[in-house]
């Protein structure tokens, strides 16, 4: 089957990529439908894309349409599709139609979505493993063919996004979620409604994991604008090998010179980690401080206190060290959560009542936690990114279909 795949894959155009994989599915285990379901950009819902010829009305109930596409979003509920996501397993569901089956779609851990097929029959446990196994490889297809197209994106944007908005999300990365041997880590940011410039940023190299926590000052396209000039030459010198401290010196400089606005800058917190040995090197330039969570309490990072990045030219930084043990998670949070209304949330208690999830859930039940006190719509972007350590490096992963089940997230509980 997977030869038979592949080749539907590469015959159809990327539009059409998807329904290539669901119609070999359906025709080799005789189903009687599949479907793709997305994670929406909200982090709180799927999205079933469909093909639907306007000659062909999809009903009522279908959702956003642009043209032949439909795209229907399914929230959350605590429902099977949501327990396979957070545990990272099939669920299988006897109803009406047949028995449907909820594999997860991931890569490196990171939920891409959902595959979804209703089945005549029950299926045995060797078919349910082989449906988990194509459900993986449909997210390399999805992120093969989402480069060649704009439907999967526009599928997943429930909420429509301004230009400030647009510049920010290419600033993040292409997977919010990434594990690792020795490391799992996920990042989250809950945009308010004039966008704030925060963005975070990774990037793992064969023996060194690097990432920063950005928040350009302002709201809407200026401050994008500004946090597209940090994070580019932070980018950029990584990119050449440069030290942290270098990046951090040359992203001041950057900014300091091209700002459109004067006097405007960038927070942020740099971290650079030796996966051989667990030591953090951190630069913290005008920032929160990191939070570290070790033996169930949570202290801040003590680190030299620097500038913002852009504010004074010229400027040189120092940076400070951490030795990370096993079961150690770092946070690193913007001002969104931490200040004006978001400042009632009690965010070591929430650290610690959501120690025992994975970082991909965990991100976003504290961002779910800033929206009760802060929310419905925020003043300021809240940004989050969580790594644990495990210290196996040079280990590989116990995975299954893309995720270590190891490691996720139990299920949800009434």
């Amino acid at each position: 089957m997977l030869g038979a795949v592949l080749g539907a894959v590469e015959d159809a155009a990327p539009v059409d990529a998807v329904e290539a994989i669901t119609r070999e599915l359906v025709k080799a285990l005789d189903a009687r439908s599949a479907s793709f379901l997305i994670a929406d950009l909200g982090g709180r819902a799927l999205v079933r894309l469909a093909y639907a010829p306007q000659e062909h009305p999809a009903g009522p109930d279908a959702g956003r349409r642009r043209g032949d596409e439909v795209a229907t979003v399914l929230p959350f509920d605590g429902g099977p599709t949501e327990q396979a996501l957070r545990t990272q397993t099939p669920q299988v569901l006897d109803g009406d139609d047949g028995w449907t089956v909820w594999a997860p779609v991931t890569e490196r851990g990171e939920a891409i979505g959902l595959l979804e097929l209703v089945l005549p029959d029950e299926p045995d446990p060797r078919a349910v493993q082989e449906i988990g196994r194509i459900a993986h490889l449909l997210g390399f297809v999805v992120i093969a063919n989402r480069r060649h197209t704009d439907l999967f994106e526009w599928g997943q944007r429930t909420t429509p996004f301004n230009l400030s908005a647009e510049i920010q999300r290419r600033l993040l990365p292409g997977a919010f979620t990434c594990e690792a041997g020795a490391f799992a880590l996920s990042g989250w940011l809950e945009p308010a409604a004039s966008i704030g410039g925060d963005t975070f940023d990774y990037s793992l190299a064969r023996d060194s994991l690097h990432f920063s926590v950005t928040d350009a000052m302002g709201h809407g396209v200026a401050s994008a604008l500004t946090a597209t000039l940090g994070v580019g030459s932070l980018r950029n010198t990584r990119r050449r090998g440069r030290s942290l401290v270098e990046q951090a010196e040359v992203a001041n400089a950057a900014v300091a010179e091209h700002a459109s606005a004067a006097s405007t800058f960038i927070t942020a917190v740099l971290g650079r980690i030796d996966l051989a040995g667990g030591v953090c090197t951190l630069i913290n330039a005008g920032h929160l401080p990191p939070l570290l969570i070790r033996d169930g309490r949570v202290e801040q990072v003590r680190l030299p206190r620097n500038i913002p990045l852009g504010m004074l030219p010229g400027t040189t930084f120092g940076s400070g060290e951490l030795r990370l043990s096993a079961g150690d998670r770092l946070v690193i949070v913007t001002d969104g959560v931490r200040e004006r209304r978001a400042a009632q949330l009690d965010l070591p208690a929430e650290l610690l009542r959501v120690a025992g999830l994975h970082p991909r859930e965990a991100t976003r039940a504290l961002a779910d936690a800033v929206l009760r006190v802060a929310g419905p719509v925020l003043a300021d972007d809240a940004t989050l990114l969580i790594i644990d350590w495990y210290g196996e490096h040079g280990q590989s992963r116990r995975t299954s279909a893309g995720a270590d089940t190891d490691r996720a997230s139990g299920p949800l509980t009434d």
